[in-house]
Order: structure tokens, then C-alpha cells, then sequence
């Protein structure tokens, strides 16, 4: 009982958490945000926003890329520290459009924030593609 609530942790337990932090956080990503954006490409770059004056086409391409495809990588563990940079980038810019509510419709995305810096600190663990790689 006392390892229960001791405050340290096994390996075991820091690489399950890492690993249901990356494959949760991607595929909360994926569906309604990468995904969507992906599928519908052509319907929504004449009316996306237009990031820093890059045209909504560019901005439109960035942000797919991070949430469908930097998403993917974070599923799979492979370049994940470098792959949560541009999620943060996108999260960021995702929060300024919305006048930096954490609180209200928008709520979700500083979770997504919070995890994402948190698997940038962490690493992507045991469990991932970048761990089998790096044994090598």
C-alpha cells in the first residue's frame, strides 16, 4: 500500500504513461482536427486563416500537417520531441485566434498544450519507435 501513494515511480509505470500520453493525445488529435482538415483540404483553404502572412493555403497545410501527420509520429513514438514542436506551434496559434480562453468552448486545447510540453519534456519512453531505433 505505502508504494502506492510513495511518491516515486517504477520504470514500468513512467514508460505506461508516456505511452498512453502520446497514443491518446494523437488520436484525440487525429479525428476532428487532422483528419478533418486532410479530407477536406480543398473546401477549406480559401476561408482558413491566414498565419503571419503566409496565405491560408500555406497555414492551412502547416496545421494539417501537425495534426494529422505529427500526430501520427507522436502514435508511433518515432521523432516524437520533434514531432510535438509543431503541435505546440499549432495549439498555441489555435489559443491566440481564441483570445486565450483556457476556460469555456475551447477548453480542450490547452489540455492539449499541457501534454504536449509534458511528452516534449518526457520523451517518448520504452514503448515507442524512437526507443527500438535508439538501441540500435
Amino acid at each position: 500500500m505505502k508504494k502506492l501513494f510513495y511518491h516515486s515511480y517504477s520504470p514500468l509505470a513512467f514508460n505506461l504513461a508516456t505511452l498512453i500520453l502520446r497514443v491518446g493525445l494523437g488520436i484525440l488529435m487525429i479525428p476532428n482536427h487532422g483528419w478533418a482538415k486532410l479530407s477536406h483540404f480543398a473546401e477549406k483553404k480559401e476561408k482558413f486563416m491566414d498565419f503571419m502572412g503566409l496565405g491560408s493555403t500555406v497555414s492551412l497545410g502547416l496545421a494539417t500537417f501537425a495534426e494529422f501527420f505529427c500526430s501520427i509520429l507522436l502514435i508511433l513514438g518515432l521523432f516524437t520531441r520533434l514531432a510535438t514542436i509543431p503541435l505546440i506551434v499549432t495549439v498555441l496559434v489555435i489559443l491566440n485566434v481564441h483570445k486565450w480562453q483556457f476556460f469555456g468552448e475551447h477548453e480542450l486545447v490547452p489540455a492539449f498544450l499541457i501534454g504536449y510540453v509534458a511528452i516534449l519534456l518526457l520523451g517518448p519512453g520504452k514503448f515507442s519507435l524512437d526507443a527500438k531505433i535508439s538501441k540500435r
